[in-house]
């Protein structure tokens, strides 16, 4: 029998194939490098494009905006196409993406690329924990999801300061081009090792939403929605309290916030492991401790080394956070995980959105203080909603 022949026949999942999800990881750090790279690079982008900066941060917008139309309504259009080829054409939508933002000779086009990565953004990741269930051991599944979001870590801690490097060495069309190249190479791996995946799973709008009708499952996503708002109110306004609160340089800033990296690796790292026995522990657990850094900071936020060490802990336990939801959604509804997948990946993306709305209203309005309060009650309702929403797993 043929290697092809082979990989249509259902696998017996006793074993996971971690350099398949390995090369899964290598496209989350992919996806979420480039959707933050221009956050680094928005100066020069600005100049050579002739746009304010205000303008060049709409990239972000767009592409979220498009994540969120593609995960509710852009696997439905692929619903008959194998899995492992969705993947392909998402990651070639996102190597395309590169190309066009690197060679745009306006800021029409540059937008028409960056909404490009949104579009691989909503698909894929509304298709991961579906995808990560059929190829690895049930056993196992925790810490596959963590090796997939281990990409999500290192791209935090790595992206902005190699963004900033490129773009100072090679202008940041030159950035944009090197990510050309790491996406072609992710096809390359991804045609080698991923197995055949026939779609099995009818997804649809109504389908997503349908989901709701069961209580638990309406629970967990109102936990993850203001899990989400809380530690994007806060930590997207995170320069500003350093800067203005804290009183660090710039080089103590890219210091701290290397930490937060760094401690969201190290969770992410750990986090596996933990997930086997102590799910529901964890989904109450890091909610409640980022709302406790939250206060701490507003009362410690003076103090640079109290801050430090504070946000190194706010990364190891907000980063491992999606980790954790996706555990208990592939417990929740393992036969529906990309309709799930889907509506999940559409609330996230509108909480990141509402967090920073909500925040940046009370940031100018009453201060700092009450942004990180804001995220610290957001936080403390997600850690109690995790708590209903656990204890049927």
């Amino acid at each position: 029998m043929s290697v092809d022949a082979l990989s249509d026949v259902p696998r017996d999942n006793t074993i996971t194939p971690w350099p398949q999800v390995l090369c899964l990881s290598l496209l989350t750090f992919l996806l979420v490098g480039l959707e933050f790279l221009p956050v680094s690079l928005l100066t020069p982008i600005a100049r050579d494009l002739a746009i304010t900066e205000g303008q060049a941060g709409l990239a972000i917008t767009v592409s979220g905006f498009l994540a969120v139309m593609t995960s509710l309504f852009g696997n439905g259009l692929l619903a008959s196409i194998d899995r492992k080829w969705a993947v392909l054409i998402y990651t070639a939508i996102l190597t395309v993406s590169s190309l066009i933002v690197a060679i745009a000779p306006n800021f029409a086009t540059f937008l028409i690329g960056r909404g490009l990565v949104g579009v691989a953004i909503g698909g894929f990741w509304s298709l991961s924990t579906a995808i990560l269930a059929r190829i690895a051991a049930p056993s196992e599944l925790p810490k596959a999801i963590a090796l997939l979001q281990g990409g999500t870590a290192f791209a935090i801690v790595i992206a902005p300061p190699i963004g900033s490097f490129l773009g100072g060495m090679i202008g940041w069309r030159g950035a944009f081009l090197v990510t050309v190249s790491i996406g072609l190479a992710a096809l390359a791996w991804q045609m080698v090792v991923l197995p055949r995946l026939p779609a099995t799973e009818t997804v649809s709008t109504g389908k997503m939403f349908g989901l709701l009708r069961n209580r638990t499952f309406l629970v967990g996503m109102a936990a993850i929605c203001l899990v989400f708002m809380g530690m994007n109110a806060l930590s997207i306004y995170l320069r500003p309290f350093l800067e203005g609160v804290t009183g660090v340089g710039l080089n103590s800033l890219s210091l701290m916030l290397l930490g937060v990296g760094l401690g969201g690796l190290a969770g992410t790292s750990l986090i596996g492991f933990v997930l086997r026995r102590h799910l529901a522990a964890a989904l109450i657990g890091m909610p409640a401790v980022v709302a406790m850094i939250a206060l701490l900071l507003i009362g410690l936020g003076a103090s640079p080394w109290a801050t430090a060490v504070l946000l190194v802990l706010w990364g190891f336990f907000s980063t491992p956070v999606p980790v954790a939801w996706n555990t208990w959604m592939a417990k929740l509804v393992p036969h529906e995980l990309q309709a799930a997948g889907g509506l999940q990946v559409a609330l996230i993306q509108l909480s990141i959105a509402g967090g920073a709305f909500a925040g940046g209203i009370l940031f100018d309005a009453a201060g700092w203080w009450s942004t990180f309060l804001l995220a610290a009650v957001l936080l403390s309702g997600s850690a109690a909603l995790g708590a209903v929403a656990s204890r049927r797993i």
